[in-house]
C-alpha cells in the first residue's frame, strides 16, 4: 500500500474547516475494517486529461428534487411550528375536526367548535371557544392554569433557550379578553415563553403579531392559549415561527442548509405524484399558494394522506431555488390526476393557468402575474426556464394530446424554456417534440450497479435525458444503506460518462421526517429537533462539483473483477478560481484492490502540495446512520501528499474514493 498507515498517522491533526475532524485513528480503523484476506489483481487508471479530448458537463447535471412526502415540508423544510394553523384541515362543512388542536380544560368549563365564520374568503373556518367559566366566578371558577387549546405541532415544537419566535393569531371577541399565549412543554407544566393580551376587546377580526424569547428548551413543545374569564373567543390562522429562518425566507436553517451544501444545480418541485393529485380536487394548484399566507387555502395531499396549509407555495419553491443556487424545474398539472382526469374541454383554461405560472415567476413586476411576485417581495424576475408537463403520465390515452398543447404554448409564448415530457426516449424516438425526456429509475442495488451502463449505448441525437428520480429500493436499500449508496455512485459515474445525452439527475426522496416514513430510502432524516444525512446524501457530496465540470476520457482495467468504476474531471472553485483535478473511483466489490493511475495531457502541473483525500465505507454493507450515529457512513477525509501525474493507492472494498488535486500552488480545497 503506497500510504502506509503509519504514515496516515503522521497526518492526525488534520482537520477540515466546516466539517468534522476525521483524525487518523478514524481512518486506520476504516482501512483495517476494509481489509479482507483476498486482494484484487493490480488495477489501473488511465486518465486523458488533455484539453483535446476534454468534454464540458452541463451546467446543472445533478440537483435535487422535493416531493411533500414524508411530512418534507409541512412539518419539515418549511419552518411553521403550527399544526393546521387555520383549522382547515377537517374541510368546510362545520361542526368538524380540528386536530391536532386540543382542548384545554373539560366541557363544564369550555366548549371548543367550528365556524365558517372567518374573515377570509377562502379560509372560511374559525375555532370558537365557548369559556364558560371565570376566575371570579363562585359557582364555576376555571382551573388555576386556565382553559383553551394548545397545539402540539408536528410531533412537537423544538423550541430553544434564547432564540426568538414570531407568533401571529387573528382574534375576534365579544367582550374584552384575558388570553395567555404561551410555548409549554408538552404536559404544559414547563413555561418556556409567554405573552399576555389584556383589556383589550376584538368586536371585529384582529390580526395580533408579537414575539416570543424562549427561556428554556424543549424539543417536545406546543403553543397554548389559555385564558381563565368566561366569553366567548374565535381565532385563526394562527402561526410560530423562528425569526431565524434560511436567509429569512421561512425555511428551517439546518434543513435547508443541508440542500445549500449539495450545490444543487436544479431544484425541481413541487413533486411528482403531489403534484398531479390523487384527484384533481387535491392536486397542487399554484394559484391557491401565492400571495399573503393567511389567505391559502391549502389543501389536503391525497397521495400521501395528510393536510398542508401551503405555506410552502409555488413563491417559496421559487425562492428557495435561488437561495440555494439552483435553478427551478416547475412540474405543471396537464389535467390528469392519478384517479381522475378533466374533459378535453376543459384543457385550454389548464393551460392558461400554466402560462399564468410562468408570467408570475418570470413576467415584469408591472405584468398581471409578475405584480403578485412583486407584492410579495421579490420584484425581480426568478429564473424559471424548465418546465416538466407531467408526471408519469405517458401511458395515459390523453397525455400526448394533452402534452401538444402545453408545449405549443409554452414554446410560442417563451420560446428559450425547455420542455420535460414523461414518456421514456431512451427506448426509442419520440412521436412529439421535446426538449428532454423524464426517466425514474427505482430498482435493487445490484440492478442499480449494473444501470451504470444504461445510457452507454442510447442514440446521441434527439432528447436530452432527465433522471428525476433515482433511487436503490428494496431490501437492500434498508432506511439508507451503504450498499444502496454505493450502487446508486455507480449510476451517477455511469451519467457523468454519458452527460452528453444525460443533461439533469436527481434522486429521490429527499426529506423523510423520523415519525412518518411513508417511503425508504430518503437522503435527509429529520425530526423535531435534529437531522441526519443518510449514506446516499454523503454520496451526492462526491458531485457536487460534477456541475458546469470539464469531463476527461479514462479507462480502468483490472483481470477478473468487474466491480471497479471510476471518473476524471477538472472543476473550478468559483470563489478562489483555483482548479482541481478530481478524481473518482468506485470499489463495489469485496477485495482490496492497489490501484495504478496514470494522467496524461495534464497542460497544468499538479501540485506538490498533494492532495485530499475522501472515503466513503463502513464496516457492514447494511450500516446505516441514526441520530445516534448521524456520521456512521460518513466520507473520511484525510490530505493525500504523493500526487502527481502517476500515483500509486490502495482502494478499499466496498468504498467510494475521491482524489481532488490542485493544479496550481495554492492552498487545498475537497469538494466533499
Amino acid at each position: 500500500m503506497e500510504m502506509e498507515t503509519e504514515e496516515i498517522l503522521s497526518r492526525s491533526n488534520f482537520i477540515w474547516k466546516g466539517w468534522p475532524s476525521f483524525d487518523a485513528i478514524t481512518l486506520l480503523q476504516v482501512i483495517r475494517k476494509c481489509q479482507n484476506p483476498t486482494q484484487a489483481q493490480s488495477a489501473t487508471f488511465n486518465v486523458d486529461a488533455s484539453s483535446k479530448s476534454a468534454r464540458a458537463m452541463p451546467d446543472n447535471l445533478f440537483g435535487i428534487f422535493f416531493e411533500e412526502i414524508n411530512h418534507a415540508g409541512a412539518g419539515g423544510l418549511w419552518a411553521e411550528l403550527v399544526s393546521n394553523r387555520g383549522f382547515e384541515a377537517g374541510g368546510k362543512n362545520t361542526p368538524s375536526i380540528f386536530d391536532p388542536w386540543v382542548q384545554i380544560g373539560n366541557d363544564s368549563n369550555i366548549i371548543l367548535s367550528t365556524e365558517r365564520t372567518s374573515i377570509f374568503e377562502r379560509n372560511e373556518i374559525a375555532l370558537k371557544l365557548e369559556v364558560l367559566c371565570d376566575k371570579n366566578a363562585k359557582s364555576n371558577p376555571c382551573p388555576s392554569q386556565g382553559v383553551g387549546v394548545y397545539n402540539p405541532g408536528f410531533w412537537g415544537m423544538n423550541i430553544e433557550r434564547g432564540r426568538l419566535y414570531n407568533v401571529v393569531l387573528h382574534i375576534m371577541s365579544v367582550k374584552s379578553v384575558d388570553i395567555s399565549v404561551s410555548l409549554t412543554s408538552s404536559d404544559g407544566s414547563q413555561n418556556l415563553a409567554q405573552h399576555s393580551i389584556k383589556g383589550q376587546k376584538f368586536l371585529g377580526w384582529s390580526k395580533v403579531e408579537f414575539k416570543l424569547r424562549a427561556r428554556g428548551t424543549n424539543s417536545n413543545s406546543r403553543l397554548q392559549i389559555t385564558t381563565s374569564k368566561s366569553g366567548t373567543i374565535w381565532l385563526d390562522q394562527v402561526s410560530v415561527m423562528p425569526s431565524d429562518t434560511f436567509k429569512g425566507h421561512g425555511f428551517r436553517n439546518d434543513l435547508a442548509s443541508m440542500l445549500s451544501d449539495l450545490k444543487p444545480g436544479f431544484l425541481r418541485f413541487p413533486g411528482g405524484s403531489y403534484s398531479q393529485g390523487g384527484t384533481l380536487m387535491n392536486a397542487f394548484r399554484w394559484k391557491s399558494t401565492v400571495g399573503p399566507w393567511e389567505q391559502r387555502p391549502g389543501h389536503f395531499n391525497d397521495i400521501w394522506n395528510y393536510w398542508t396549509d401551503d405555506g410552502l407555495g409555488f413563491f417559496e419553491f421559487l425562492q428557495l431555488a435561488e437561495d440555494i443556487g439552483a435553478l427551478p424545474v416547475w412540474v405543471i398539472h396537464n389535467g390528469i390526476s392519478l384517479n381522475d382526469q378533466i374533459n378535453p374541454s376543459s384543457l385550454p383554461s389548464f393551460v392558461e393557468d400554466v402560462l399564468d405560472g410562468i408570467e408570475f415567476a418570470r413576467g415584469d413586476a408591472h405584468s398581471t402575474w409578475g405584480s403578485v411576485r412583486a407584492e410579495m417581495g421579490h420584484p425581480n424576475p426568478f429564473k424559471l426556464r424548465y418546465i416538466s408537463i407531467g408526471n408519469q403520465e405517458c401511458l395515459n390515452g390523453n397525455y400526448r394530446a394533452n402534452y401538444l398543447k402545453f408545449y405549443t404554448a409554452i414554446k410560442s409564448a417563451y420560446p428559450d424554456m425547455k420542455v420535460v415530457t414523461n414518456c421514456d426516449g431512451s427506448i426509442g424516438k419520440l412521436d412529439h417534440p421535446a426538449d428532454l425526456y423524464d426517466l425514474h429509475v427505482y430498482t435493487s442495488a445490484s440492478d442499480m450497479f449494473s444501470k451504470a451502463q444504461l445510457f452507454d449505448k442510447i442514440s446521441r441525437n434527439g432528447p436530452k435525458a432527465f433522471v428525476s428520480e433515482y433511487a436503490v429500493t428494496g431490501n437492500d436499500a434498508g432506511k439508507g444503506t451503504l450498499v444502496a449508496a454505493l450502487a446508486e455512485a455507480a449510476f451517477l459515474l455511469g451519467l457523468e460518462r454519458n452527460s452528453d445525452i444525460v443533461e439533469m439527475a436527481s434522486c429521490a426522496p429527499l426529506f423523510v421526517n423520523d415519525n412518518d416514513r411513508r417511503f425508504n430510502p430518503d437522503a435527509i432524516v429529520f425530526n423535531s429537533d435534529a437531522q441526519f444525512g443518510t449514506p446516499s446524501y454523503w454520496m451526492q457530496q462526491f458531485f457536487k462539483y460534477s456541475n458546469s465540470a470539464t469531463y476527461h476520457p479514462s479507462t480502468i482495467q483490472v483481470s477478473n473483477y468487474p466491480y471497479l468504476l471510476a471518473s476524471a474531471l477538472t472543476w473550478e472553485d468559483t470563489n478562489s478560481r483555483r482548479k482541481y483535478l478530481k478524481l473518482k473511483i468506485l470499489n463495489y466489490g469485496s477485495a482490496a484492490v492497489p490501484l495504478n493511475m496514470s494522467m496524461s495531457g495534464l497542460e497544468t502541473t499538479i501540485s506538490s502540495n498533494g492532495g485530499i483525500q475522501a472515503v466513503l465505507t463502513s464496516s457492514k454493507l447494511s450500516d446505516e446512520n441514526s441520530f445516534q450515529e448521524p456520521k456512521k457512513v460518513a466520507p473520511v477525509l484525510t490530505k493525500f501528499a504523493k500526487a502527481g501525474g502517476k500515483m500509486s493507492v490502495m482502494i478499499a472494498p466496498y468504498s467510494l474514493t475521491s482524489f481532488d488535486l490542485l493544479l496550481d500552488k495554492q492552498n487545498l480545497r475537497s469538494s466533499i
